[in-house]
């Protein structure tokens, strides 16, 4: 085994010199191996494993003050500034609620922990990182020059693993969602539960109920405007309009054990080789767009009026983001982004 993590190191270094500008997702694809592999190589020198106390963890982040938090799936990555404030643990979920960083934590999901001190323009960048079971990445928080560096290096200290050990031991998740036949599914009771939603946060438990996948949840949809397949631009178009009238939006990017949520306007949209990227002084948001199979425009009651929202999926039928406009409980939906999105609607629908 020892050999073998020996082999994956020298492995590492070679791939950084010939491809010293590929990130390290992209570098294990490549290798064949999980991201938490490849740090792991590095234990004791530029990396420090972390013992998985997550809660302990994540219950001090906010003493490093303002960070950048990244979330992303395999199409996009959601970048966000600020300060970790408001956290509390539940048994199923635990959250952060602040203006800036809002996270929906799944922590049954987390399995690893690390402190990253890399060079960046020859200067020190830290940085904590947590994956799942498989390696793969769930969040990273990194330290930026308004951080508390002191603070930083408290944390790794408290939360040091005595184990600095290369090894790491992997549990590959290969779980497949295997998604009923259309005729078998109760579309007379899923119907009537979508049409009297009371809560939007209610959908993910009526897809439970009838056992549908969320692709095929708004392929099954009631009749009317429900849910409305439209042309892979609209996100595109959608954010246009967004910046063009400065209506805030809400865009949701997840993983399997994290929600990350930007809520404000957005400014600065930019297209860079095959990234389609929001590039705001707090907010950063990179998009594969070529990643996009399936776009939906979906209507969902509450107590509050309709609410309104874009989904993306990709060729595997998950989701790769969700955009709604700015709401809060008990205040409807904004009619601007109502409006952007009916727009879309009307030019791209399929």
């Amino acid at each position: 085994m020892e050999t073998q993590t020996l082999r994956l190191k020298e492995q590492w270094e070679n791939f950084k010199k010939e491809n010293p500008k590929t990130r390290i997702r992209n570098a294990a694809n490549s290798l064949g191996v999980s991201e938490a592999e490849l740090l792991a190589t590095s234990c004791g020198e530029t990396v420090t494993k972390l013992v998985p106390d997550f809660k302990g963890i994540l219950s001090r982040i906010g003493e490093l003050g303002k960070v950048k938090a990244i979330t992303r799936n395999d199409d996009i990555v959601h970048e966000r500034v600020g300060e970790y404030k408001n956290g509390s643990f539940g048994a199923h979920a635990s959250l952060f609620v602040g203006e800036d960083i809002d996270l929906r934590i799944f922590l049954n999901q987390w399995s690893f922990a690390f402190a990253v001190q890399e060079t960046t323009n020859d200067k020190p960048r830290y940085s904590l990182q947590f994956f799942a079971k498989d390696g793969l990445a769930l969040h990273k928080i990194y330290l930026i020059d308004q951080s508390n560096k002191t603070a930083y290096h408290q944390l790794v200290e408290d939360f040091k693993n005595t184990d600095q050990n290369h090894e790491l031991t992997i549990v590959s998740d290969n779980k497949i969602v295997e998604e009923l036949k259309d005729e078998e599914i109760d579309t007379i009771g899923f119907h009537d539960a979508w049409i009297n939603l009371k809560d939007t946060h209610d959908f993910f438990g009526v897809t439970k109920k009838y056992k549908v996948t969320r692709s095929q949840a708004l392929r099954l949809a009631p009749k009317g405007n429900y849910a409305v397949q439209v042309e892979n631009s609209a996100l595109r178009q959608i954010f246009a309009q967004a910046v063009e009238q400065q209506v805030p939006i809400m865009v949701f990017v997840s993983n399997k054990g994290m929600i990350q949520i930007h809520t404000g306007t957005i400014k600065k949209l930019m297209d860079y080789e095959q990234w389609f990227n929001v590039l705001d002084p707090e907010f950063n948001l990179h998009l594969k767009e070529s990643a996009i199979s399936q776009s939906w425009i979906v209507r969902k009651p509450t107590t509050d009026g309709f609410v309104t929202s874009l989904e993306i999926f990709n060729n595997k039928n998950e989701v790769i983001a969700t955009i709604f406009g700015k709401r809060k409980p008990n205040i409807p939906e904004l009619e601007t982004w109502r409006t952007i999105v009916q727009k879309a609607e009307d030019k791209l629908t399929i």
